[in-house]
């Protein structure tokens, strides 16, 4: 289950266990919004074996060292990343390694526009645009088993439609093998390089999966996944032997399962279940690995299996927290993964799957930052209507006491249908470590909780789900070390709309709100979906409703048309080529807020789209959070 719209992550990733003791050190030091932003960010690049460089020395991660996001080759040996590009305006981020030479894919758009291209960088640093085109958004689709092929979605034909075509490594021609009508999404392409998998979304609820033969274009794709009534399906990965295609649903339950699919059978299995959502299950490339995750309570709990064994791989070296993006090397004696927690943000490790011996090749924290001034989160569950319990990440403040009381804040996700995650959250460590405390909510409508409570808002956007973030509010004035008359509502995207929401919905139910891209006017909002989101129209406008049909719903939950009712102080942030929310939402709002004589802050970003990629502007961003919150709440 995934948000369509504005789905922009609040928290990195997630936390299995602490060991630190925060009763030892109750007066951390504090520390600036550029100290905490100079930590770095790290994501390892590729999908399966694809992450290693062709002479197994390196290892091919994005990181925003220099401030703004470039590819890099991280030596498996050790030392500092070597950049590979150095862009000081777009992101740009690693893709794929090639198999035979030190050519790397490498993805960027422009300005935060989310029109993505894929570009060559060749070892001299010339960078060549594979999928050109002003209105054309790309993305890279897999490799065949032997590496002669690569695979690329791209809209250039159709806005609305990705079509999917086949690269040759050496002469970077392209050809189509697969031509959209627009109803699919594209998923995942065998390894053999002759079938690939495709979602058609039916409603927010209702999804199937289909196989469609790259070997014969003319040819209908075929379902996979028959089925009556609301089934989410989504494909996952195939087989390495190209003959299964492994697939997620929430046909047997409230969560989501892994199965295959023998495509010469038709034989269907359960592959991975527990008692939370399988988030993906995929092999490595010779079948021995299995990698699979939950989402547990926001956490993903992650399993390597040896098929041979059966059994889990035991890793050493390793410090509490989250793995993530296991890759593969060439022989499969080793891999690459992530580890993040609370207090420790993403690095990267690699580790002997003979011994689960682990070394650790990155220090993202800033070194200027001790891991022990930070706060772990705690899991809690806020009682609100119709008995339902909303999950919250909960950040309490060092020194919080009955005798020292502190503001907090609502955090609220975007979406709709995101989650809150446990994880590390420089913008979150930034407001807690300066003595707010922070209650990251999931409301109903939340993934994560199975499908009941997923769907629990469709169509009802602002009303029970608005409530919920009230009510978040109303059970942190409860605590005795949270000082009731200084609670905040904030959040992006989705969570943007929540907080402008509530400060309009609900006027006294908080002390000040941050709307980070928030949309104001759901009408507009909806009719300005981008060409390229293609078929996802149709589960978000059977989610929120359609301007066609529900301009009165839409009307009467949009806080721009009430917006007279706000009465308490407004920070908006927005970027300015956000193709999602856009600009004049933001515009709009504040102008409406000034008539009322509310104080109302606005910060622009001329190169950002939704969500800020530069370390310059996310800083700037940052100390305008502080500053208002300082200034308006904690007065």
């Amino acid at each position: 289950m995934a948000a369509f719209l504005l789905a922009t992550s609040v928290l990195g990733g997630s936390l299995i266990v602490s060991t630190r003791s925060e009763a030892a050190d109750p007066t951390p030091r504090r520390y600036t919004a550029e100290q905490f932003l100079q930590t770095r960010n790290y994501a390892i690049a590729g999908v399966g074996d694809d992450a290693f460089t062709a002479d197994g020395k390196s290892l091919l991660v994005s990181s925003d060292e220099s401030g703004t996001f470039n590819a890099y080759l991280l030596p498996l040996s050790g030392g500092k990343p070597v950049p590979l590009t150095r862009s000081t305006t777009n992101a740009t981020y690693a893709v794929t390694t090639f198999p035979e030479d030190a050519r790397v894919l490498v993805s960027s758009d422009t300005g935060g526009n989310e029109l993505t291209h894929l570009f060559v960088r060749a070892p001299d640093g010339t960078l060549t645009d594979l999928t050109p085109g002003a209105k054309t958004k790309a993305d890279f689709a897999g490799w065949n088993h032997d590496r002669t092929t690569f695979f690329v979605s791209s809209n250039a034909r159709e806005a609305s439609a990705d079509d999917v075509y086949a690269y040759d490594v050496a002469t970077l021609t392209p050809r189509m093998v697969f031509r959209n009508d627009g109803s699919f999404q594209v998923g995942p392409v065998a390894p053999d390089g002759r079938t690939l998998a495709v979602t058609k979304t039916l409603s927010s609820a209702n999804a199937d999966v289909y196989v469609a033969d790259l070997t014969a274009m003319s040819a209908a794709p075929r379902l996979v996944t028959p089925h009556q009534g609301n089934v989410q399906f989504a494909a996952s990965d195939f087989t390495p032997d190209s003959g299964k295609l492994i697939y997620l649903g929430d046909q047997d339950g409230e969560w989501m399962r892994a199965y295959t699919f023998d495509l010469a059978s038709g034989a269907r299995a359960e592959l991975v279940r527990g008692d939370w959502d399988v988030q993906f299950a995929f092999f490595s490339p010779s079948g021995r690995y299995r990698v699979s995750a939950l989402n547990a309570d926001a956490t993903t709990r992650l399993t390597i299996t040896d098929t041979q064994t059966g059994m889990p791989i035991v890793l050493t070296g390793v410090p509490a927290g989250d793995l993530g993006a296991v890759r593969f090397g060439p022989d499969e004696r080793q891999i690459a993964f992530t580890v993040t927690s609370d207090t420790s943000p993403r690095d990267v490790f690699v580790a002997d799957l003979a011994t689960g011996r682990a070394r650790r090749l990155t220090t993202a924290l800033n070194p200027a930052i001790r891991e022990a001034d930070l706060v772990d989160a705690t899991v809690v569950r806020v009682p609100a209507e119709g008995g339902v319990q909303v999950p919250g990440i909960l950040y309490r403040p060092k020194g919080a006491s009955a005798g020292a009381k502190v503001p907090a804040i609502v955090y609220v996700h975007g979406g709709p249908g995101g989650q809150s995650r446990r994880g590390y959250s420089a913008s979150i460590q930034h407001l807690v470590n300066h003595g707010y405390a922070v209650l990251a909510a999931n409301n109903r409508g939340s993934s994560g909780y199975g499908k009941s409570v997923f769907h629990m808002d469709d169509k009802h956007h602002g009303e029970a789900d608005l409530r919920d973030i009230v009510a978040s509010g109303e059970w942190l004035r409860k605590q005795d070390w949270i000082a009731p008359d200084k609670v905040a509502v904030m959040g992006g995207s989705y969570g943007g709309y929540m907080t402008a929401a509530a400060l309009t919905f609900h006027p006294d139910a908080f002390t000040a709100g941050i709307d980070i891209f928030g949309v104001t006017n759901w009408q507009r909002t909806l009719k300005s979906i981008p060409a390229w989101w293609g078929a996802n129209r149709i589960a978000l406008y059977d989610e929120m409703g359609d301007p066609a049909t529900d301009e009165a719903r839409h009307r009467a939950i949009s806080p721009l048309f009430h917006a007279e009712r706000i009465t308490k102080p407004l920070l908006v942030i927005q970027g300015a080529n956000d193709p999602r929310v856009l600009k004049v939402e933001s515009d709009e709002l504040v102008a409406a807020v000034k008539k009322n004589d509310v104080p109302v802050e606005y910060v622009v970003f001329p190169d950002e789209g939704h969500g800020f990629q530069g370390r310059t502007n996310r800083v700037t961003a940052q100390n305008a959070y502080l500053a208002f919150l300082d200034n308006y709440v904690r007065r």
